[in-house]
């Protein structure tokens, strides 16, 4: 995990940009990484973009692997951490940094300088401490764990939404952090009314 960069951590106005925002894919998404896709936006200002996909999992890493990867726990050792976390589900947050991991949490936890406010509810945190917080049973209350993650150029999201490439709406934590990943998708679609059946556009890129 590698600490997010001091320019990218100014918070941008909320009139103009969308971190604390989900989008949603339009159903005419050319790019299949992208398909279905809810993401959370960590920060947007006018260098660019940063998000996490927040509804598709990783299905060849489990936490407990990445946490023995990371050496945080012996390997094949997790006597000692909750079942709630082992129970984590590790998630693909983009296809930037693959190898980099993210966690999108609630507001209940910081490290200080490496933990991004997004907005009153929740935070993002990329470095070893949160899991090794989380290992201990001293994590936040709420966390998604994410490699890799969404980023755009400055000015690219902006023509893409032009684009009706992407929808968006207010972020809920409740279906942030839901472990149902497969309703994420539908369920933020119902936040602004859209039924996904009607919906008919133009595919986005990112």
């Amino acid at each position: 995990m590698s600490e997010i960069a001091p320019s990218k951590r100014r918070r941008a106005p909320r009139t103009s940009y969308l971190d604390g925002q989900l989008l949603m894919a339009m159903p005419a998404m050319s790019d299949k990484r992208f398909a279905r896709s809810v993401i959370s936006m960590c920060l947007h200002n006018a260098e660019g973009a940063m998000g996490l996909i927040i509804n598709q999992r990783a299905d060849k890493v489990s936490f407990a692997k990445l946490l023995g990867e990371l050496g945080i726990i012996e390997k094949d050792a997790e006597e000692g951490v909750p079942a709630s976390v082992l129970d984590t589900t590790v998630q693909i947050g983009g296809p930037v940094e693959t190898g980099h991991g993210f966690v999108l949490h609630s507001s209940d936890y910081s490290t200080g300088k490496a933990t991004v406010e997004i907005d009153p509810t929740m935070r993002l945190t990329n470095t070893l401490d949160i899991l090794k917080a989380m290992a201990r049973g001293k994590g936040p209350t709420q966390a998604l764990v994410a490699l890799g993650y969404a980023g755009w150029a400055p000015g690219q999201l902006e023509s893409e939404i032009q684009a009706n490439g992407w929808l968006s709406c207010a972020a809920d934590p409740d279906l942030v952090f839901d472990t149902d990943l497969e309703l994420k998708y539908d369920r933020a679609l119902s936040k602004l009314g859209v039924d996904p059946s009607h919906l008919v556009s133009y595919a986005g890129r990112a």
